[in-house]
Protein backbone atom coordinates (compact mmCIF):
# COMPACT_ATOMS: atom_id res chain seq x y z
CA UNK A 1 0.00 0.00 0.00
CA UNK A 2 1.19 3.61 -0.96
CA UNK A 3 1.19 5.77 1.49
CA UNK A 4 1.44 10.11 1.19
CA UNK A 5 1.54 13.08 3.92
CA UNK A 6 -1.25 15.24 4.18
CA UNK A 7 -1.40 18.50 6.70
CA UNK A 8 -4.61 18.70 8.33
CA UNK A 9 -4.93 22.12 9.87
CA UNK A 10 -1.10 22.35 9.96
CA UNK A 11 -0.24 18.88 11.43
CA UNK A 12 1.24 16.39 9.39
CA UNK A 13 -0.08 12.51 8.94
CA UNK A 14 0.76 9.80 7.05
CA UNK A 15 -2.08 8.56 5.17
CA UNK A 16 -3.14 5.23 2.51
CA UNK A 17 -3.12 7.19 -0.97
CA UNK A 18 -6.00 5.24 -1.95
CA UNK A 19 -8.25 7.11 0.59
CA UNK A 20 -10.95 10.18 0.20
CA UNK A 21 -10.04 13.65 2.45
CA UNK A 22 -12.47 12.14 4.67
CA UNK A 23 -11.48 8.41 5.11
CA UNK A 24 -7.89 9.72 5.48
CA UNK A 25 -8.66 12.03 8.34
CA UNK A 26 -10.63 9.31 10.28
CA UNK A 27 -7.75 6.81 9.44
CA UNK A 28 -5.57 9.72 11.24
CA UNK A 29 -7.67 9.37 14.62
CA UNK A 30 -9.83 12.55 13.68
CA UNK A 31 -13.41 11.72 14.95
CA UNK A 32 -15.48 13.32 12.76
CA UNK A 33 -18.80 14.31 14.29
CA UNK A 34 -19.90 17.72 12.21
CA UNK A 35 -19.61 17.62 8.43
CA UNK A 36 -19.96 14.10 7.48
CA UNK A 37 -22.97 13.13 6.30
CA UNK A 38 -24.02 10.94 2.65
CA UNK A 39 -20.32 9.77 2.26
CA UNK A 40 -21.25 9.99 -1.16
CA UNK A 41 -20.85 13.75 -2.63
CA UNK A 42 -24.29 14.68 -2.18
CA UNK A 43 -25.38 16.57 0.93
CA UNK A 44 -22.28 19.20 1.01
CA UNK A 45 -21.86 19.07 4.37
CA UNK A 46 -17.94 17.98 4.08
CA UNK A 47 -16.50 20.92 2.84
CA UNK A 48 -12.62 21.68 2.47
CA UNK A 49 -10.44 23.79 1.34
CA UNK A 50 -7.15 22.72 0.32
CA UNK A 51 -3.75 23.38 -1.29
CA UNK A 52 -0.84 20.84 -2.94
CA UNK A 53 2.57 22.12 -3.08
CA UNK A 54 3.21 22.43 -7.08
CA UNK A 55 0.04 25.51 -6.68
CA UNK A 56 -0.84 28.75 -5.43
CA UNK A 57 -4.04 28.25 -5.81
CA UNK A 58 -6.74 27.62 -2.79
CA UNK A 59 -9.20 24.47 -4.25
CA UNK A 60 -11.89 23.46 -2.53
CA UNK A 61 -13.93 20.62 -2.69
CA UNK A 62 -16.28 17.72 -1.15
CA UNK A 63 -13.82 15.81 1.22
CA UNK A 64 -16.13 12.45 0.95
CA UNK A 65 -14.83 12.24 -2.77
CA UNK A 66 -11.78 13.46 -2.90
CA UNK A 67 -8.72 11.65 -2.95
CA UNK A 68 -5.55 12.73 -0.78
CA UNK A 69 -2.33 14.08 -2.45
CA UNK A 70 1.10 13.75 -1.68
CA UNK A 71 1.60 17.21 0.25
CA UNK A 72 -2.12 18.14 0.67
CA UNK A 73 -2.55 21.42 2.76
CA UNK A 74 -6.80 20.65 4.08
CA UNK A 75 -8.84 22.89 6.70
CA UNK A 76 -12.24 21.31 7.02
CA UNK A 77 -15.26 24.09 7.27
CA UNK A 78 -18.20 21.98 7.15
CA UNK A 79 -20.49 25.00 7.81
CA UNK A 80 -20.37 28.79 6.80
CA UNK A 81 -22.40 31.22 8.56
CA UNK A 82 -25.17 32.63 6.00
CA UNK A 83 -28.36 34.68 6.01
CA UNK A 84 -31.53 32.54 5.25
CA UNK A 85 -34.72 34.46 4.79
CA UNK A 86 -37.70 32.81 6.57
CA UNK A 87 -40.81 32.80 4.36
CA UNK A 88 -44.33 30.79 3.34
CA UNK A 89 -43.43 29.03 0.35
CA UNK A 90 -47.32 29.13 -0.55
CA UNK A 91 -47.89 33.15 -0.07
CA UNK A 92 -44.79 33.58 -2.49
CA UNK A 93 -44.98 34.13 -6.62
CA UNK A 94 -41.72 33.43 -8.25
CA UNK A 95 -41.00 36.79 -9.16
CA UNK A 96 -37.72 38.58 -9.40
CA UNK A 97 -40.00 40.90 -6.69
CA UNK A 98 -40.05 38.03 -4.41
CA UNK A 99 -36.52 37.66 -5.09
CA UNK A 100 -35.13 41.01 -3.90
CA UNK A 101 -37.96 41.50 -0.84
CA UNK A 102 -36.55 37.89 0.53
CA UNK A 103 -32.75 38.84 -0.45
CA UNK A 104 -31.90 42.51 -1.29
CA UNK A 105 -28.32 41.79 -0.73
CA UNK A 106 -29.03 40.50 -4.13
CA UNK A 107 -28.29 43.41 -5.88
CA UNK A 108 -24.96 43.94 -4.55
CA UNK A 109 -23.80 41.15 -6.89
CA UNK A 110 -20.60 42.29 -8.85
CA UNK A 111 -20.73 40.05 -11.63
CA UNK A 112 -17.17 38.76 -10.73
CA UNK A 113 -17.64 34.77 -11.14
CA UNK A 114 -15.96 33.89 -8.12
CA UNK A 115 -19.03 32.37 -6.75
CA UNK A 116 -19.15 29.68 -9.94
CA UNK A 117 -15.05 29.25 -9.40
CA UNK A 118 -15.45 27.85 -6.26
CA UNK A 119 -18.47 25.68 -6.57
CA UNK A 120 -16.97 21.88 -5.85
CA UNK A 121 -19.97 20.73 -7.99
CA UNK A 122 -19.75 23.16 -10.97
CA UNK A 123 -23.06 24.85 -10.95
CA UNK A 124 -23.03 27.91 -13.03
CA UNK A 125 -23.68 30.23 -9.49
CA UNK A 126 -23.03 33.40 -11.29
CA UNK A 127 -25.64 32.65 -13.83
CA UNK A 128 -28.61 31.28 -11.05
CA UNK A 129 -28.11 34.87 -9.38
CA UNK A 130 -28.34 36.62 -12.45
CA UNK A 131 -31.36 34.33 -13.69
CA UNK A 132 -32.97 34.87 -10.18
CA UNK A 133 -32.39 38.83 -10.39
CA UNK A 134 -34.00 39.30 -14.05
CA UNK A 135 -37.03 36.89 -12.89
CA UNK A 136 -36.11 33.73 -14.67
CA UNK A 137 -37.04 31.67 -11.55
CA UNK A 138 -37.24 28.56 -13.79
CA UNK A 139 -33.61 28.55 -15.37
CA UNK A 140 -32.24 29.74 -11.84
CA UNK A 141 -34.02 26.80 -10.69
CA UNK A 142 -32.55 24.13 -13.75
CA UNK A 143 -29.30 25.61 -13.61
CA UNK A 144 -28.89 25.24 -9.68
CA UNK A 145 -30.15 21.44 -9.79
CA UNK A 146 -27.03 20.06 -9.01
CA UNK A 147 -26.23 22.82 -5.71
CA UNK A 148 -26.12 20.76 -3.07
CA UNK A 149 -25.89 23.59 -0.38
CA UNK A 150 -22.35 23.79 0.73
CA UNK A 151 -22.04 27.17 1.14
CA UNK A 152 -18.61 27.77 -0.41
CA UNK A 153 -20.09 30.50 -3.15
CA UNK A 154 -21.04 32.63 -0.11
CA UNK A 155 -17.75 32.19 1.58
CA UNK A 156 -15.93 34.08 -1.21
CA UNK A 157 -18.37 36.50 -2.69
CA UNK A 158 -17.13 39.71 -2.22
CA UNK A 159 -20.90 41.16 -2.27
CA UNK A 160 -21.83 39.19 0.78
CA UNK A 161 -24.53 37.23 -1.27
CA UNK A 162 -25.82 33.63 -0.14
CA UNK A 163 -26.11 32.30 -3.56
CA UNK A 164 -26.77 29.14 -2.86
CA UNK A 165 -29.87 29.91 -0.49
CA UNK A 166 -31.11 32.26 -3.69
CA UNK A 167 -30.88 29.02 -5.49
CA UNK A 168 -32.85 27.02 -3.35
CA UNK A 169 -35.35 29.57 -2.90
CA UNK A 170 -36.36 29.58 -7.18
CA UNK A 171 -35.68 25.57 -6.38
CA UNK A 172 -38.97 26.10 -4.23
CA UNK A 173 -40.66 28.70 -6.05
CA UNK A 174 -40.36 26.44 -9.11
CA UNK A 175 -41.63 23.26 -7.64
CA UNK A 176 -44.27 24.88 -5.93
CA UNK A 177 -45.98 27.45 -8.49
CA UNK A 178 -44.21 26.63 -11.76
CA UNK A 179 -44.90 22.94 -12.19
CA UNK A 180 -48.41 21.66 -12.95
CA UNK A 181 -49.03 18.67 -9.94
CA UNK A 182 -48.69 15.62 -11.22
CA UNK A 183 -51.94 13.40 -11.16
CA UNK A 184 -50.74 9.99 -9.74
CA UNK A 185 -49.23 11.90 -7.02
CA UNK A 186 -52.35 13.82 -6.05
CA UNK A 187 -54.07 10.10 -6.46
CA UNK A 188 -51.99 8.78 -3.89
CA UNK A 189 -51.87 10.97 -1.65
CA UNK A 190 -55.82 11.06 -1.72
CA UNK A 191 -55.50 7.18 -0.95
CA UNK A 192 -53.40 8.07 2.03
CA UNK A 193 -56.11 10.19 3.21
CA UNK A 194 -58.33 7.78 2.50
CA UNK A 195 -56.36 5.45 4.82
CA UNK A 196 -56.32 2.97 1.82
CA UNK A 197 -52.42 1.96 2.07
CA UNK A 198 -52.38 1.22 5.74
CA UNK A 199 -52.67 -2.33 5.22
CA UNK A 200 -49.95 -2.66 2.62
CA UNK A 201 -47.88 -0.04 5.20
CA UNK A 202 -48.55 -2.49 8.44
CA UNK A 203 -47.12 -5.32 6.19
CA UNK A 204 -44.09 -2.88 5.19
CA UNK A 205 -43.23 -2.62 8.75
CA UNK A 206 -43.29 -6.06 9.48
CA UNK A 207 -40.51 -6.97 6.99
CA UNK A 208 -37.18 -7.76 7.44
CA UNK A 209 -34.24 -5.89 5.85
CA UNK A 210 -33.57 -8.87 3.80
CA UNK A 211 -37.23 -9.02 2.94
CA UNK A 212 -37.69 -5.54 2.29
CA UNK A 213 -35.15 -5.10 -0.28
CA UNK A 214 -36.64 -8.07 -2.34
CA UNK A 215 -39.67 -6.41 -2.71
CA UNK A 216 -37.99 -3.76 -3.84
CA UNK A 217 -36.21 -5.61 -6.02
CA UNK A 218 -39.30 -6.77 -7.54
CA UNK A 219 -40.83 -3.52 -8.14
CA UNK A 220 -38.13 -2.53 -9.96
CA UNK A 221 -38.68 -5.20 -12.01
CA UNK A 222 -42.17 -5.01 -12.34
CA UNK A 223 -41.56 -1.03 -13.59
CA UNK A 224 -39.00 -2.19 -15.84
CA UNK A 225 -41.98 -4.70 -17.75
CA UNK A 226 -44.30 -2.12 -17.76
Amino acid sequence: MDFVDIFVMGKKYHVPSELTVQRAMEYAGFQIIRGCGCRGGVCGACVMVYRTPESFEIKTALACVTLVQDGMMILSIPYFPCRKATYTLEELTPTAETVLNLYPEIARCMGCNTCTAMCPQEVPVMDVVTAALGGDIEKAAQLSSECVMCGLCAARCPGELSPHYIALLCRRCYGRHMIPPYRHVIDRLEQLDRGECEEEMDKLLKLTPEELRQEYRKAQADKRLI
